[in-house]
């Protein structure tokens, strides 16, 4: 199954490290960060557990939900997990999805044949509240993730779903947003945008950022 971007993400029961989960249920309301890797015990991928143990609470502000998945079983994540904890100074607080019959894998297009036919590619999906996928990133193997970059985006998508803006290039939090093009009546800027704007061309308008 190809997923893109706006699909309705499938739906999936499966065991993890801390109890069966069924996606739509465990993610209620909340955003959801899926993120998977080619298996336990792997390098890359346990600093990046670790990391996201870390930024757990900066995920919480944004009402985001952490899961991570690996084919290997749940008594295999049990003793990772210590090993994550151990090395990264940390303690894994969410649960990682056991997907030994690759279930969940497949139902994500997370096995590239090319890649590897058997490990998962490492994967991640950004989910919204209305269960639909929003991002997708896909790393190789010797690449660790930039957790950072992901709140970032986060941080954009919750933005520009509420407001009339996008963000520009390298934009973080709290800095000046685009005004989408499609708003063009001076009277609705006007409203819309009370601390002004610049304009740079006609298709191209900066104002602060509306909800700081």
């Amino acid at each position: 199954m190809t997923l893109r971007l706006g699909d309705t993400v499938p739906d999936f029961t499966q065991n993890s490290s801390e109890g069966e989960i069924n996606l739509y249920e465990w993610a209620g309301d909340s955003w959801v960060v899926l993120f998977s890797h080619p298996a336990d015990f792997t390098p890359v991928c346990t600093t990046e557990l670790g990391m996201v143990a870390k930024l757990k609470p900066e995920f919480e502000k944004r009402n985001v939900k952490v899961l991570a998945l690996s084919v290997d079983d749940v008594d295999s994540h049990k003793g990772w997990i210590g090993d994550i904890n151990e090395t990264q100074t940390t303690t894994v607080n969410y649960p990682i999805l056991a997907d030994p019959d690759k279930k969940v894998s497949d139902l994500y297009d997370m096995i590239h044949p090319n890649a590897d036919n058997t490990l998962t590619v490492r994967s991640v999906f950004v989910i919204d509240s209305q269960k639909k996928l929003r991002l997708v990133l896909t790393y190789p193997a010797s690449t660790g993730r930039n957790f950072d970059e992901i709140l970032r985006v986060i941080d954009s998508l919750q933005l520009t779903d509420d407001y009339k803006v996008a963000t520009p290039v390298n934009w973080k939090d709290g800095d000046d947003c685009v005004i989408v093009p499609s708003i063009k009546d001076p009277e609705e800027l006007k409203e819309r945008f009370p601390k002004g704007y610049e304009v740079i061309k006609p298709y191209l308008r900066m104002t602060p950022q509306p909800n700081k």
